[in-house]
């Protein structure tokens, strides 16, 4: 495996430009491949890649277990390795795909934590607006709650990316697909406030003049940062259940279909590729979907 570092290179432009995967997904990728080229290192001497077989990656999946690893990261593991592998065969690396029959791990879904409307309200009203960064924050959560974003697509939301005249923002979501979503009044109006108290006052750094959520150096936002915020704004209005930005958007999805929203609209807002993805929020307000059997069956 000498020359692993360039198939390694190889395999990241791959996933980058042939497969279009995000950033944070394309690190992962690299870290499982890592992890088995350690395991080969270890236990194989460096074994030649095209004479690694189903036998040596079966045992690989079996440490990967041992060590305690959850099924949702045993099944991203086995799909970054499945893709490696699919790419040395395209590079004619290897010339049979070892990794073929492979079986993830029956995950199971487990129903996401949801925010009523009323502690989504003690949320925000929570943060302080006398702070300098009040605005900020609070715009934040109507943003992710809102407009349903990931945190990533939070962190990376741009001023030229928001229309505020027909209330619309543009969203570049995984995988670099864009998706345009509707800015209701509540998430206009911090934003508004946001660059009165704030955004306007301070001389952003070379490079993060479009981000349009700043912190005191006039650099964009991490993610890390943001997840700061909904856990501080989160104690402060003195809710229990386990928040991160990410409730937000379950949320949002949740109180849509709720109110009668057509599941392909949620799936269109929420950027998901796939419909059966957008459907596990079906299955949380039972009593939603109760009242939609006896409005519409004709025997109810």
């Amino acid at each position: 495996m000498k020359n692993f570092n360039i198939i390694l290179n190889g395999f990241k432009n791959y996933l980058k430009i042939e497969r279009n995967l995000s950033e944070n997904t394309i690190i992962s990728y690299l870290a499982d491949v890592n992890k088995l080229l350690d395991f080969l290192q270890k236990h194989y001497n460096n074994i030649d890649l095209k004479k690694v077989n189903y036998d040596i990656l079966s045992e690989f999946i079996s440490q990967i277990i041992d060590e305690g690893l959850d099924e949702k990261s045993q099944s991203r593991i086995i799909s970054g390795i499945r893709s490696f592998f699919k790419y040395l065969l395209i590079e004619d690396i290897i010339s049979d795909d070892p990794t073929s029959m492979l079986e993830m791990p029956k995950t199971g879904r487990k129903l996401p934590t949801v925010l009523t409307v009323e502690e989504i309200e003690k949320i925000i009203i929570s943060i302080d607006v006398s702070d300098v960064l009040g605005h900020r924050n609070r715009a934040i959560i109507e943003v992710l709650y809102g407009c349903g974003l990931r945190v990533s697509e939070c962190a990376e939301l741009k001023i030229s990316d928001i229309f505020f005249n027909e209330e619309f923002i543009k969203v570049i979501g995984k995988g670099n697909k864009q998706r345009l979503v509707p800015l209701g009044s509540a998430a206009k109006k911090e934003i508004d406030n946001y660059f009165k108290s704030f955004r306007n006052h301070i001389v952003p750094k070379k490079g993060h003049s479009d981000f349009l959520f700043l912190n005191r150096r006039g650099t964009k936002l991490s993610r890390v940062m943001i997840f700061n915020i909904v856990k501080n704004a989160c104690q402060k209005a003195g809710i229990q259940k386990v928040i991160s930005p990410h409730t937000f958007r379950h949320s949002f999805a949740t109180h849509l279909l709720e109110g009668g929203a057509d599941l392909r609209v949620v799936q269109e807002m929420l950027g998901h590729e796939s419909i059966t993805t957008t459907e596990i929020y079906t299955h949380i307000d039972r009593e939603y979907l109760r009242s939609a059997i006896m409005q519409f069956h004709p025997r109810s």
